[in-house]
């Protein structure tokens, strides 16, 4: 079916479904006027006299159950679905007959109730607009014409007694009428066309304003910002499904109050429009780049768009101490090939002043000193090389659960770990890597968390596959990390610990770095220290098959 039928046809559906209401309030209009009705002949009878009904009451009456029995096959018509442009003239027409009857009951011509014929031209303009006003006008007219003209020349009796009207009298009843009934047709049928088109502009703009609201959920829903709005107060009144996820807030269940989602939001608002805050969320902290707009036509409201930039602002951090590595590392290798050398003539000339010196002389004693000073500064040497040039890995399949198991057994016998529950989940997890090389990761990680620990606390190591890729993760229930320095731990040389060099954590992050994985902390007093690495798979591995095994 072509869109345009389809448009009329729902037009149309439309205007019978309207007409069936208005036939609707109408019937029930109708039943509370004769009811009214009734009320005013029964009070008139009890107010009265004792007296039997006269014809006029008898009438009246009947006229009244006609009206109920009328107004009841209307309601049965409606309720079967029945209610078309017919059912709409064929109620106007029975209006005009009802007034007629009231006017003919009450006096014909001189009838206090030829009002009704004015109410019968309006329930039409409301049903069938100008047309059918001007035909309930019309027919209101004849009508009143016809009961009039029936008395005065006897044709009928009317039930009280009416006078007959000279003739310039009658022309001026009817003429009147008529003028009347047809103007207040006219008007009826112009005011209610002008109420239907209002109607139907309004109709219009809300379906309009439905449209764009609908547009605007669609936008708000597919932001990749979060975006929140509240009041002068701070009360949270909205928080688009964005902002839901990067505040891992469940939907619709948010704060009262817009400081709990985003601490220090008020003291931004009266420095500056754009700003980036650290927030905390289920899923840890979080940090928002955040543009704070007032929202000048609601009353004092705020609008906050912001996004979660934590991923961006770690990847800055790792490129940084990449780069601070790498120029540590160079540095290094140039130090430690400036100091070999000299240090190697040095060593030769006292091993040659110790074997001519004879005997446990003074300096034999100083001449052995010095070789063996030497010989450990040449160790640090090496170190500093193995740091600065760390030979590649050489890769291959490793069982990391395996690699763990014998790693944290042979630290058991270490005095650090005395007094600390060292626990052990070493599932088998293939992964790719130098076995050497990961085992002195997981030696560095162990070994800084029971020194962390101390006696007393606890360590968890564990091997698993997660998202697809095989890591290691280091715990301890110290948490001693400051967040000021989660930045900086993987640099050489930095070490919130006494006594420590500063060269574990950065050697670890270049084994795993020249691994092709990621090393990566998080600490908090309540929740411990953990270390996570990411290696990378084994080309072609298969867990399952590993476990079996």
């Amino acid at each position: 079916m072509p869109s345009s039928s389809l448009r009329r046809s729902a037009s149309e559906s439309l205007v019978v479904g309207e007409l069936r209401t208005k036939l609707t309030w109408l019937a029930a209009f109708r039943v509370a006027v004769t009811t009214l009705l009734l009320v005013f002949l029964a009070a008139k009878r009890a107010l009265g006299p004792p007296a039997e009904l006269s014809v006029a009451d008898q009438l009246a009456f009947t006229l009244s159950g006609v009206v109920y029995l009328l107004t009841l096959g209307y309601a049965v018509a409606l309720r079967r679905g029945i209610g078309g442009a017919r059912a709409a003239y064929a109620q106007v027409l029975g209006d005009v007959v009802l007034a007629s009857s009231v006017v003919f009951l009450t006096g014909a011509g001189d009838s206090p109730f030829t009002f009704t014929y004015s109410v019968a031209v309006v329930a039409a303009a409301i049903l069938l607009y100008q047309r059918g006003a001007l035909i309930a006008a019309v027919s209101s007219a004849v009508a009143f014409a016809a009961v009039v003209m029936s008395v005065q020349l006897g044709l009928v009796e009317a039930p009280v007694e009416a006078q007959a009207l000279p003739a310039g009298r009658l022309a001026f009843v009817l003429g009147s009428n008529a003028i009347a009934q047809v103007s207040i047709g006219v008007l009826a049928g112009y005011l209610s066309r002008q109420l239907a088109q209002a109607g139907g502009r309004v109709m219009a703009g809300q379906a309009r304003i439905e449209q764009l609201v609908d547009v605007q959920n669609l936008i708000l829903a597919a932001m990749p910002s979060g975006l929140i709005t509240c009041d002068v107060a701070g009360r949270v009144t909205f928080v688009n499904p964005a902002g839901e996820a990067i505040l891992g807030l469940i939907s619709g269940d948010w704060p009262a109050d817009v400081e709990q989602l985003l601490p220090g939001l008020r003291a931004l608002k009266k420095s500056v429009k754009r700003a980036e805050l650290t927030v905390p969320t289920p899923s840890g902290d979080r940090t928002l780049g955040l543009t704070v707009t007032p929202l000048e036509e609601s009353a004092g409201s705020t609008l906050v768009v912001f996004q979660d930039l934590t991923d961006l602002r770690r990847a800055e951090e790792q490129l940084r101490t990449v780069d601070h590595l790498a120029s540590l590392g160079k540095f290094s290798a140039q130090l430690a090939h400036e100091i070999r050398n000299p240090l190697a003539s040095m060593r030769g000339a006292a091993q040659m002043l110790g074997d001519e010196s004879k005997g446990d002389t003074a300096s034999g004693r100083l001449s052995r000193i010095l070789v063996r000073e030497a010989d450990r500064l040449s160790e640090l040497v090496e170190d500093f090389l193995k740091f600065a040039r760390p030979p590649p890995p050489k890769l291959e399949p490793i069982d990391l659960g395996r690699l763990i198991s014998d790693t944290v057994e042979m630290l058991k016998a270490d005095p650090m770990a005395r007094g600390v529950t060292v626990e052990v989940s070493a599932a088998p997890v293939l992964g790719q890597g130098d076995s050497a090389q990961l085992q002195q990761v997981v030696i560095n990680l162990v070994r800084n968390a029971l020194a962390a620990v101390g006696s007393g606390g606890r360590v968890r190591v564990v091997a698993e596959l997660r998202n697809g890729r095989p890591e290691i993760r280091v715990w301890d229930s110290a948490g001693k990390i400051p967040s000021s320095d989660l930045t900086r731990i993987f640099e050489p040389f930095y070490s919130t610990r006494p006594g420590g060099t500063g060269l574990g954590l950065s050697t670890a992050h270049n084994i795993v770095r020249s691994h092709g994985g990621e090393i990566s902390v998080k600490s908090t007093p309540a929740d411990g220290t953990e270390f996570v690495v990411a290696l990378q798979s084994a080309p072609g591995a298969q867990h399952e098959d590993l476990g079996r095994r």
